[in-house]
Protein backbone atom coordinates (compact mmCIF):
# COMPACT_ATOMS: atom_id res chain seq x y z
CA UNK A 1 0.00 0.00 0.00
CA UNK A 2 1.25 3.47 -0.82
CA UNK A 3 0.37 6.30 1.55
CA UNK A 4 -0.54 9.96 1.23
CA UNK A 5 3.05 10.72 2.27
CA UNK A 6 4.27 8.82 -0.82
CA UNK A 7 2.08 10.95 -3.06
CA UNK A 8 3.20 14.16 -1.36
CA UNK A 9 6.83 13.10 -1.87
CA UNK A 10 6.10 12.32 -5.52
CA UNK A 11 4.58 15.77 -6.03
CA UNK A 12 7.69 17.43 -4.62
CA UNK A 13 9.88 15.23 -6.81
CA UNK A 14 8.10 15.86 -10.12
CA UNK A 15 6.68 19.38 -9.77
CA UNK A 16 9.45 20.99 -11.82
CA UNK A 17 8.94 18.49 -14.65
CA UNK A 18 5.15 18.37 -15.11
CA UNK A 19 2.28 20.84 -15.43
CA UNK A 20 -0.26 21.67 -12.73
CA UNK A 21 -3.40 21.05 -14.76
CA UNK A 22 -6.57 23.16 -14.53
CA UNK A 23 -10.02 22.38 -13.19
CA UNK A 24 -12.87 23.35 -15.51
CA UNK A 25 -16.61 23.68 -14.89
CA UNK A 26 -19.52 23.71 -17.34
CA UNK A 27 -23.09 24.76 -16.59
CA UNK A 28 -24.44 22.64 -19.44
CA UNK A 29 -22.77 19.57 -17.98
CA UNK A 30 -24.08 20.36 -14.50
CA UNK A 31 -27.62 20.67 -15.87
CA UNK A 32 -27.38 17.46 -17.89
CA UNK A 33 -25.85 15.46 -15.03
CA UNK A 34 -27.86 16.97 -12.18
CA UNK A 35 -24.73 17.51 -10.08
CA UNK A 36 -22.03 20.16 -9.81
CA UNK A 37 -19.09 18.85 -11.84
CA UNK A 38 -15.41 19.73 -11.56
CA UNK A 39 -13.30 18.48 -14.46
CA UNK A 40 -9.59 17.86 -13.82
CA UNK A 41 -8.16 18.26 -17.33
CA UNK A 42 -5.08 16.07 -17.79
CA UNK A 43 -5.17 16.62 -21.54
CA UNK A 44 -3.23 19.81 -20.79
CA UNK A 45 -0.46 17.77 -19.17
CA UNK A 46 2.90 17.20 -20.88
CA UNK A 47 2.45 14.35 -23.31
CA UNK A 48 -1.29 14.96 -23.31
CA UNK A 49 -2.16 12.73 -20.34
CA UNK A 50 -1.58 12.02 -16.65
CA UNK A 51 0.87 9.25 -17.47
CA UNK A 52 3.95 11.47 -17.42
CA UNK A 53 3.42 11.96 -13.67
CA UNK A 54 3.98 8.33 -12.69
CA UNK A 55 6.63 7.73 -15.31
CA UNK A 56 8.63 10.75 -14.17
CA UNK A 57 8.33 9.82 -10.50
CA UNK A 58 9.67 6.36 -11.29
CA UNK A 59 12.45 7.58 -13.59
CA UNK A 60 13.72 10.11 -11.04
CA UNK A 61 14.19 7.28 -8.55
CA UNK A 62 16.37 5.13 -10.84
CA UNK A 63 20.01 4.67 -9.88
CA UNK A 64 22.71 6.18 -12.06
CA UNK A 65 23.55 2.69 -13.31
CA UNK A 66 19.93 2.07 -14.32
CA UNK A 67 19.78 5.39 -16.13
CA UNK A 68 22.95 4.52 -18.01
CA UNK A 69 21.35 1.29 -19.26
CA UNK A 70 18.10 3.02 -20.26
CA UNK A 71 14.39 2.52 -19.67
CA UNK A 72 11.92 -0.01 -21.06
CA UNK A 73 8.11 0.16 -20.99
CA UNK A 74 5.03 -1.36 -22.58
CA UNK A 75 1.97 0.66 -23.47
CA UNK A 76 -0.81 1.31 -25.97
CA UNK A 77 0.14 4.96 -26.10
CA UNK A 78 -0.14 7.36 -23.17
CA UNK A 79 2.27 5.59 -20.82
CA UNK A 80 4.59 5.25 -23.80
CA UNK A 81 4.61 9.01 -24.25
CA UNK A 82 5.02 9.56 -20.52
CA UNK A 83 8.03 7.25 -20.36
CA UNK A 84 9.59 8.80 -23.46
CA UNK A 85 9.32 12.23 -21.83
CA UNK A 86 10.58 10.90 -18.49
CA UNK A 87 13.61 9.39 -20.22
CA UNK A 88 14.46 12.80 -21.64
CA UNK A 89 14.03 14.36 -18.20
CA UNK A 90 16.63 12.06 -16.62
CA UNK A 91 18.93 12.03 -19.65
CA UNK A 92 18.51 8.46 -20.84
CA UNK A 93 16.89 6.51 -23.68
CA UNK A 94 13.68 4.49 -23.84
CA UNK A 95 12.35 1.50 -25.74
CA UNK A 96 8.58 1.09 -25.78
CA UNK A 97 6.71 -2.12 -26.61
CA UNK A 98 3.53 -0.94 -28.36
CA UNK A 99 0.71 -2.79 -30.15
CA UNK A 100 0.84 -2.37 -33.91
CA UNK A 101 -2.71 -0.98 -33.91
CA UNK A 102 -2.02 1.75 -31.35
CA UNK A 103 -3.43 5.13 -32.46
CA UNK A 104 -1.15 6.67 -35.06
CA UNK A 105 -0.84 10.04 -33.26
CA UNK A 106 0.35 8.30 -30.11
CA UNK A 107 2.96 6.29 -31.99
CA UNK A 108 4.13 9.44 -33.78
CA UNK A 109 4.43 11.32 -30.49
CA UNK A 110 6.52 8.55 -28.90
CA UNK A 111 8.96 8.72 -31.78
CA UNK A 112 9.00 12.53 -31.68
CA UNK A 113 9.90 12.40 -27.99
CA UNK A 114 12.93 10.30 -28.89
CA UNK A 115 11.92 6.76 -27.88
CA UNK A 116 12.27 3.60 -29.95
CA UNK A 117 9.16 1.48 -30.61
CA UNK A 118 9.06 -2.32 -30.73
CA UNK A 119 5.71 -3.37 -32.22
CA UNK A 120 3.66 -6.49 -31.49
CA UNK A 121 0.20 -7.90 -32.27
CA UNK A 122 -1.88 -7.41 -29.12
CA UNK A 123 -4.21 -10.28 -30.12
CA UNK A 124 -1.45 -12.86 -30.27
CA UNK A 125 1.44 -11.36 -28.31
CA UNK A 126 1.93 -10.76 -24.60
CA UNK A 127 3.44 -7.36 -23.96
CA UNK A 128 4.69 -8.19 -20.48
CA UNK A 129 6.55 -11.25 -21.78
CA UNK A 130 8.00 -9.30 -24.69
CA UNK A 131 9.17 -6.54 -22.35
CA UNK A 132 10.66 -9.05 -19.89
CA UNK A 133 12.65 -10.68 -22.67
CA UNK A 134 13.92 -7.29 -23.86
CA UNK A 135 14.86 -6.34 -20.31
CA UNK A 136 16.95 -9.49 -19.97
CA UNK A 137 18.55 -8.82 -23.34
CA UNK A 138 19.32 -5.13 -22.84
CA UNK A 139 19.56 -4.70 -19.06
CA UNK A 140 17.10 -1.81 -19.20
CA UNK A 141 14.96 -0.83 -16.21
CA UNK A 142 11.27 -1.52 -16.73
CA UNK A 143 8.74 1.14 -15.74
CA UNK A 144 5.36 -0.64 -15.71
CA UNK A 145 2.21 1.26 -16.74
CA UNK A 146 0.38 0.84 -13.44
CA UNK A 147 1.43 -1.93 -11.05
CA UNK A 148 4.34 -0.11 -9.42
CA UNK A 149 4.30 1.96 -6.20
CA UNK A 150 6.38 4.74 -7.77
CA UNK A 151 3.97 4.99 -10.69
CA UNK A 152 0.88 4.85 -8.46
CA UNK A 153 2.25 7.61 -6.21
CA UNK A 154 2.98 9.79 -9.23
CA UNK A 155 -0.53 9.32 -10.62
CA UNK A 156 -1.95 10.21 -7.22
CA UNK A 157 -0.64 13.75 -7.68
CA UNK A 158 -3.67 14.32 -9.93
CA UNK A 159 -5.98 14.09 -6.90
CA UNK A 160 -3.47 15.86 -4.65
CA UNK A 161 -3.61 18.88 -6.94
CA UNK A 162 -7.40 18.63 -7.12
CA UNK A 163 -7.73 18.85 -3.34
CA UNK A 164 -6.03 22.24 -3.50
CA UNK A 165 -8.16 23.49 -6.38
CA UNK A 166 -11.70 22.87 -5.08
CA UNK A 167 -13.64 22.64 -1.87
CA UNK A 168 -14.12 19.06 -0.61
CA UNK A 169 -16.03 16.94 -3.10
CA UNK A 170 -18.66 14.31 -2.38
CA UNK A 171 -17.68 12.06 -5.27
CA UNK A 172 -14.80 11.44 -7.65
CA UNK A 173 -14.91 9.52 -10.93
CA UNK A 174 -11.63 8.16 -12.28
CA UNK A 175 -11.00 6.16 -15.49
CA UNK A 176 -9.96 2.58 -14.74
CA UNK A 177 -7.60 0.59 -16.91
CA UNK A 178 -4.84 -1.10 -14.95
CA UNK A 179 -5.71 0.91 -11.85
CA UNK A 180 -2.67 3.11 -11.27
CA UNK A 181 -4.54 6.40 -11.57
CA UNK A 182 -7.52 5.18 -9.55
CA UNK A 183 -5.28 3.72 -6.83
CA UNK A 184 -3.28 6.92 -6.46
CA UNK A 185 -6.35 9.17 -6.45
CA UNK A 186 -8.22 6.96 -3.98
CA UNK A 187 -5.25 7.00 -1.63
CA UNK A 188 -5.28 10.79 -1.57
CA UNK A 189 -9.05 11.12 -1.26
CA UNK A 190 -9.20 8.66 1.63
CA UNK A 191 -7.01 10.98 3.69
CA UNK A 192 -7.86 14.45 2.41
CA UNK A 193 -11.60 13.94 1.70
CA UNK A 194 -12.73 10.91 3.75
CA UNK A 195 -16.42 11.57 2.96
CA UNK A 196 -15.76 11.51 -0.79
CA UNK A 197 -16.92 8.38 -2.61
CA UNK A 198 -14.37 7.41 -5.26
CA UNK A 199 -15.45 5.23 -8.18
CA UNK A 200 -13.45 3.74 -11.00
CA UNK A 201 -15.15 3.84 -14.40
CA UNK A 202 -14.42 1.37 -17.20
CA UNK A 203 -16.05 0.33 -20.48
CA UNK A 204 -18.61 -2.48 -20.33
CA UNK A 205 -16.44 -4.26 -22.89
CA UNK A 206 -13.40 -4.11 -20.57
CA UNK A 207 -14.99 -4.72 -17.18
CA UNK A 208 -12.25 -6.74 -15.49
CA UNK A 209 -12.19 -4.27 -12.59
CA UNK A 210 -15.87 -4.70 -11.83
CA UNK A 211 -15.59 -8.48 -12.13
CA UNK A 212 -12.54 -8.53 -9.87
CA UNK A 213 -14.25 -6.61 -7.07
CA UNK A 214 -17.32 -8.84 -7.33
CA UNK A 215 -15.20 -12.01 -7.23
CA UNK A 216 -12.87 -10.79 -4.49
CA UNK A 217 -9.86 -11.71 -6.62
CA UNK A 218 -8.15 -10.52 -9.79
CA UNK A 219 -10.13 -11.59 -12.86
CA UNK A 220 -8.33 -11.60 -16.20
CA UNK A 221 -10.42 -11.11 -19.34
CA UNK A 222 -9.82 -11.71 -23.03
CA UNK A 223 -8.40 -8.86 -25.11
CA UNK A 224 -11.24 -6.30 -25.00
CA UNK A 225 -12.53 -4.43 -28.02
CA UNK A 226 -13.37 -0.87 -27.01
CA UNK A 227 -12.97 2.63 -28.38
CA UNK A 228 -11.30 3.48 -25.06
CA UNK A 229 -7.89 2.23 -26.19
CA UNK A 230 -6.20 3.36 -22.99
CA UNK A 231 -8.43 1.15 -20.83
CA UNK A 232 -7.61 -2.20 -22.43
CA UNK A 233 -5.43 -3.96 -19.82
CA UNK A 234 -6.76 -7.47 -19.35
CA UNK A 235 -6.53 -7.30 -15.56
CA UNK A 236 -5.65 -5.15 -12.60
CA UNK A 237 -2.27 -5.57 -10.92
CA UNK A 238 -1.93 -7.11 -7.49
CA UNK A 239 -0.97 -3.74 -5.99
CA UNK A 240 -3.74 -1.78 -7.68
CA UNK A 241 -6.38 -4.41 -6.93
CA UNK A 242 -5.71 -4.26 -3.19
CA UNK A 243 -5.83 -0.47 -3.07
CA UNK A 244 -8.99 -0.30 -5.18
CA UNK A 245 -10.64 -3.01 -3.09
CA UNK A 246 -9.93 -1.17 0.15
CA UNK A 247 -10.17 2.50 -0.78
CA UNK A 248 -12.88 2.92 -3.41
CA UNK A 249 -16.67 2.78 -3.37
CA UNK A 250 -16.70 0.48 -6.40
CA UNK A 251 -16.40 0.31 -10.17
CA UNK A 252 -18.96 1.60 -12.67
CA UNK A 253 -19.23 0.52 -16.30
CA UNK A 254 -20.40 2.46 -19.35
CA UNK A 255 -21.45 1.44 -22.85
CA UNK A 256 -19.44 2.30 -25.95
CA UNK A 257 -22.23 4.59 -27.17
CA UNK A 258 -22.18 6.49 -23.88
CA UNK A 259 -18.42 6.99 -24.16
CA UNK A 260 -18.75 8.32 -27.70
CA UNK A 261 -21.55 10.68 -26.67
CA UNK A 262 -19.45 11.98 -23.76
CA UNK A 263 -16.48 12.77 -26.01
CA UNK A 264 -18.74 14.76 -28.33
CA UNK A 265 -20.55 16.49 -25.46
CA UNK A 266 -17.25 17.68 -24.01
CA UNK A 267 -16.05 18.83 -27.40
CA UNK A 268 -19.23 20.75 -28.16
CA UNK A 269 -20.11 22.19 -24.74
CA UNK A 270 -16.79 22.66 -22.96
CA UNK A 271 -14.54 22.96 -26.04
CA UNK A 272 -12.27 20.32 -24.49
CA UNK A 273 -10.71 17.65 -26.68
CA UNK A 274 -10.57 14.36 -24.77
CA UNK A 275 -9.84 10.82 -25.85
CA UNK A 276 -12.49 8.14 -25.29
CA UNK A 277 -10.62 6.65 -22.33
CA UNK A 278 -10.75 10.02 -20.58
CA UNK A 279 -14.47 10.52 -21.15
CA UNK A 280 -15.76 7.51 -19.20
CA UNK A 281 -16.43 9.52 -16.03
CA UNK A 282 -18.58 12.02 -17.91
CA UNK A 283 -20.23 9.09 -19.69
CA UNK A 284 -21.18 7.67 -16.29
CA UNK A 285 -22.75 10.98 -15.27
CA UNK A 286 -24.66 11.55 -18.50
CA UNK A 287 -25.90 7.94 -18.78
CA UNK A 288 -27.10 7.72 -15.20
CA UNK A 289 -24.57 5.07 -14.22
CA UNK A 290 -23.09 7.22 -11.43
CA UNK A 291 -24.98 6.85 -8.12
CA UNK A 292 -24.93 10.46 -6.99
CA UNK A 293 -27.82 12.61 -5.81
CA UNK A 294 -28.92 15.93 -7.25
CA UNK A 295 -26.70 18.88 -6.41
CA UNK A 296 -23.70 16.96 -5.10
CA UNK A 297 -20.20 18.20 -5.89
CA UNK A 298 -18.47 15.64 -8.11
CA UNK A 299 -14.95 15.58 -9.49
CA UNK A 300 -14.15 13.87 -12.78
CA UNK A 301 -10.64 13.12 -13.98
CA UNK A 302 -10.34 13.67 -17.72
CA UNK A 303 -7.23 11.56 -18.01
CA UNK A 304 -5.97 12.58 -21.45
CA UNK A 305 -6.57 14.39 -24.71
CA UNK A 306 -4.68 12.23 -27.20
CA UNK A 307 -7.56 11.44 -29.53
CA UNK A 308 -6.96 10.23 -33.06
CA UNK A 309 -8.93 12.63 -35.30
CA UNK A 310 -9.64 9.71 -37.61
CA UNK A 311 -11.99 8.14 -35.03
CA UNK A 312 -14.25 11.18 -34.67
CA UNK A 313 -16.61 10.18 -37.52
CA UNK A 314 -17.00 6.75 -35.85
CA UNK A 315 -17.79 8.44 -32.54
CA UNK A 316 -20.45 10.54 -34.25
CA UNK A 317 -21.96 7.41 -35.77
CA UNK A 318 -21.90 5.51 -32.48
CA UNK A 319 -23.47 8.38 -30.56
CA UNK A 320 -26.17 8.85 -33.16
CA UNK A 321 -25.24 12.52 -33.35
Amino acid sequence: MITLADVVAAEARIRDHVHRTPVVTCRSLDAAAGVEVFLKVEGFQKGGSFKVRGATNAALQLTSEERDRGILAYSSGNHAQGVALAARTVGTTAIIVMPDDAPAPKRAAVIAYGAEIRSYDRRTGNREEIAAALARETGRAVIPPFNDPRVIAGQGTVALELTGQTLPLEGLLVPLGGGGLLSGCATVAAERWPACRVFGVEPEAADDGRRSLEAGRIVRIEEPETIADGLRPRSLGDLTFEIIRKKTAGVLTVAEEAIAAAVLFLMQRTKLVVEPSAAVGVAALLSGAAPFTKGQRIGVVLSGGNIDPAVIPELVRMAGA
